[in-house]
């Protein structure tokens, strides 16, 4: 069994990985920085539908699997986070929970104010300085854009929870 490198293919169509077009073995990255593939380092090889590591321990393929790791940066998710801790603090001084949304707020809620974000965005990246509009702050992408992502959440949310329901 040839060892794999699940990293080289994606790195090199994305001109990230530099190793020779040759080696298939090692794409120089860890998945946290520098150094050499985690895959080849620990011995990961593929064998259809069992992964077998140079510990011995075996996986099932990750073929057909969601990868979260690679489609939610975590700069993205701790922006987020923040944005929503800095919320958490509602106008008669209250802290609410975390996960208060959860509770719900009605589609028609999350889209309204998805779009006065969206619109926000839209100015921004045209160039023209948003501001809050209780507190006159000026907003930062970081913010509108975790703002964005917090209604389509929600409205997501909403949506698959009303379709488990039926």
């Amino acid at each position: 069994m040839k060892k794999v490198c699940n990293h080289y293919t994606s790195l090199r169509a994305k001109g990230l990985c530099h190793c020779p077009e040759t080696s298939h073995d090692c794409c120089s990255y860890d998945g946290y920085g520098e150094g050499e593939c985690m895959d080849f380092k620990y011995g990961r090889e593929e064998s259809g539908q069992t992964r077998t590591f140079a510990s011995g321990a075996t996986r099932d393929s990750e073929d057909g699997k969601p990868d979260f790791e690679g489609f939610i940066h975590p700069l993205c998710l701790e922006a987020y986070g923040e944005y929503m801790n800095s919320h958490r603090i509602q106008s008669d001084g209250q802290v609410r929970d975390s996960d208060n949304w959860q509770k719900g707020m009605g589609l028609k809620t999350y889209m309204k104010s998805l779009l006065r974000h969206v619109i926000d965005l839209w100015f921004m990246h045209r160039g023209i300085e948003r501001k809050d509009m209780r507190t006159g702050k000026v907003l930062t992408v970081k913010e509108v854009c975790s703002a964005i992502v917090f209604n389509t959440w929600g409205y997501l949310f909403e949506t698959l929870t009303e379709m488990e329901q039926k």
